[in-house]
């Protein structure tokens, strides 16, 4: 059975809190039974260690994600090299040069970002003390809240490495998968609802992340120390534990597990490249589940017991500017699975892209590319002859909404949650402005927990209703505006952290949002439509850490203070992406390239509910050129 992987671009072409999308639901046409799978021909398989690019050839090389970094990390340099900094990324850093930091003739200012694992963005008020404290002792004072909800710090020196990634573990967290060719970190709908659907969301989040944890005994060794064993995750205690252990473990002969293996799931290879899974509820889309390479949709029966899920395949942000073999894509709809069945389906997709997927040009690595190549039918097939039996027919279900589950709420339980806005995730302190010694007293003086949310802002949960009052009030005493008080324009916004400690950056992203975001509130009010809201999204460089291709609008770094902009992206982020309007457009006068289109949409949309990004892509690329050429500003 064997895999063409010729690929061919495609360019696809609100968010108010709680409004559904206008535009007609996605169609899915179901397939025929199928009456009898294959089994995978195991001479044409492809095999996963031939023809492998470099970072491939590293991994087989590396003794399970041990080297180099055992005999680098004993070394008296401050950096790493560029083998190690690959299998580093296995634990969860990546090594940075901070560009502004630099001294002539002394070379590059290195440092490292660690990123925790945080299955649905669940933080314990231990944990967050720990990073608090770890910030200030280790780090450069600050915290950043990530896009798929996860907690990074920036600015470790190598010397310290070893002491921050033990304390992690020691207290019951990991920067375990946290990066590199496995699965990331699991997102889960934020909200922290006690309803039935919810806590299977992130009852599921758990399982995935538990299910696809790397065997390696590698991260206890290195960062703990051979005699040593890391403390059990918190998260695990909320999960049949031996169940998920047992399932993953689980041999059905076809090919999933690799026998032998010291990774029996990911060979010695790992995966091709990242692999990214959520999970959520029907009609709410607060995680973005089409950019995933796994979505689960939880489906239940009119007693809100699981049934199983919806899954969708083959989601991705990454390209590259002007190579066209290289695409943001939205997922497709796989079909539905039994809840019995969902972690060895699951399984099956993993293998299908373990030894499927491109290892020879890691620009096309992604599952996303093999799912487009395939198509969706055919990539289904693949997935069945390792699991064995078919997939069902995907179930219908409400429209999606996008709620970012901002202010204060009902959990259900009698308690309360609130959604405090973050810009663009940086947790820290400045002037009149002190968010992170105000999230430090909140945690101490409630004992509460947080969790992350998609949109790089955090959700303080089980508040009692007897505290809002005082809660408010420490909100109050330290800057931080409630939901109320924040510009919708920049509670819709993200943006990547850029310069100056990216290394892919070409542009500034996260700096310059915040007038980005001005900039934008007095265009529209220029234009009488002060009220409109429009989800932005922002990007030092094309790899798309911040989603910006599902967007209605986007600044996409191309070049020094330069942009490409996309525009037509769903308000409510369903199975679509945006495309490129236009390139090389200047940070100091874009406005004058938005005006035209933000005042066609003024007069020539269907309705006030007609949001910006369903606008752009009813008219096409055709109609918005043709007016803005037309258009003097």
């Amino acid at each position: 059975m064997k895999t063409c992987l010729v690929l061919a671009a495609t360019l696809a072409g609100g968010h108010g809190f709680q409004h559904g999308a206008l535009r007609q639901p996605r169609s899915w046409t179901a397939r025929s039974p199928v009456q009898m799978v294959a089994t995978p021909d195991r001479e044409t398989t492809p095999k996963r260690l031939a023809n492998l690019d470099k970072v491939n050839l590293l991994k087989v090389g590396s003794n399970s994600l041990r080297e180099p970094i055992s005999s680098e990390m004993a070394n008296d340099e401050i950096f790493v090299s560029h083998d190690a900094y690959q299998i580093l990324k296995y634990h969860g850093s990546y090594q940075q040069d901070n560009r502004e930091l630099r001294k002539r003739k002394e070379g590059k200012a290195w440092q490292f970002m660690l990123r925790l694992k945080v299955p649905c963005g669940d933080v314990t008020p231990e944990l967050y003390r720990l990073l608090d404290d770890l910030s200030d002792q280790y780090g450069q004072g600050d915290l950043r809240a990530t896009t798929r909800q996860a907690w990074q710090l920036h600015g470790v020196l190598k010397g310290d490495l070893k002491t921050v990634v033990s304390k992690i573990m020691e207290i019951g967290s990991s920067t375990v998968g946290a990066c590199g060719d496995v699965s990331r970190n699991v997102m889960t709908t934020p909200a922290p609802k006690v309803s039935k659907p919810y806590a299977y969301a992130r009852e599921y989040s758990k399982v995935m992340a538990e299910l696809f944890k790397p065997a390696s005994t590698a991260f206890s060794e290195l960062w703990l120390g051979e005699d040593k064993v890391a403390k059990v995750e918190y998260w695990r205690k909320d999960i049949d534990d031996a169940g998920v252990i047992a399932a993953a473990k689980y041999d059905n002969g076809r090919g999933i597990i690799l026998p032998g293996e010291a990774e029996p799931l990911y060979g010695a290879t790992y995966l091709p490249r990242k692999f990214k899974m959520a999970v959520t509820v029907p009609g709410d889309n607060s995680v973005d589940i089409y950019i995933s390479d796994i979505g689960l949709v939880v489906i239940t029966d009119d007693n809100d017991d699981l049934l199983g899920f919806n899954v969708m395949v083959g989601g991705g942000m990454g390209r590259t500017h002007n190579k066209e073999s290289t695409f943001a894509r939205a997922a497709d709809h796989l079909g539905f699975v039994d809840k019995d069945d969902i972690m060895e389906v699951c399984k099956a997709i993993l293998a299908t892209q373990r030894d499927h997927g491109n290892r020879e040009v890691r620009a096309n690595a992604r599952m996303k590319y093999l799912v487009h190549s395939l198509g969706i039918d055919a990539f289904r097939s693949l997935v069945e002859s390792y699991l064995g039996k078919p997939i069902q027919p995907w179930r219908e279900m409400v429209d999606w909404k996008y709620s970012d589950w901002m202010g204060w709420h009902e959990q259900g339980d009698g308690n309360l949650f609130l959604g405090l806005n973050i810009d663009n995730g940086r947790v820290k302190d400045d002037g009149e402005f002190r968010l992170k010694t105000c999230l430090r007293l909140l945690t101490d003086t409630y004992d509460i927990g947080h969790v992350l949310t998609p949109t790089q802002s955090i959700i303080l949960k089980d508040i009692k209703p007897a505290d809002r009052s005082g809660v408010e009030a420490i909100l109050a005493e330290h800057g931080i505006p409630l939901i109320e008080n924040v510009d919708p324009l920049a509670r819709l916004s993200m943006a990547c952290p850029a310069l100056p400690l990216c290394g892919l950056a070409i542009t500034e992203a996260e700096r310059v949002m915040p007038t980005y975001i001005e900039r934008m509130r007095t265009l529209l009010n220029k234009l009488d439509m002060g009220s409109e809201e429009i989800m932005i999204r922002m990007t030092g460089c094309p790899n798309g850490c911040a989603r910006p291709y599902m967007a209605e609008l986007a600044f996409v770094g191309e070049g020094v203070k330069a942009y490409q902009l996309w525009v037509g992206g769903s308000p409510v982020l369903e199975g679509r992406t945006g495309w490129p309007y236009k390139s090389k457009v200047k940070d100091k006068d874009w406005e004058e390239t938005l005006e035209p289109l933000l005042m066609y949409w003024k007069t020539g949309r269907l309705g006030p509910t007609e949001a910006f990004g369903d606008f752009c892509h009813r008219v096409g690329q055709d109609a918005l050129v043709e007016y803005a050429s037309k258009y003097a500003v």
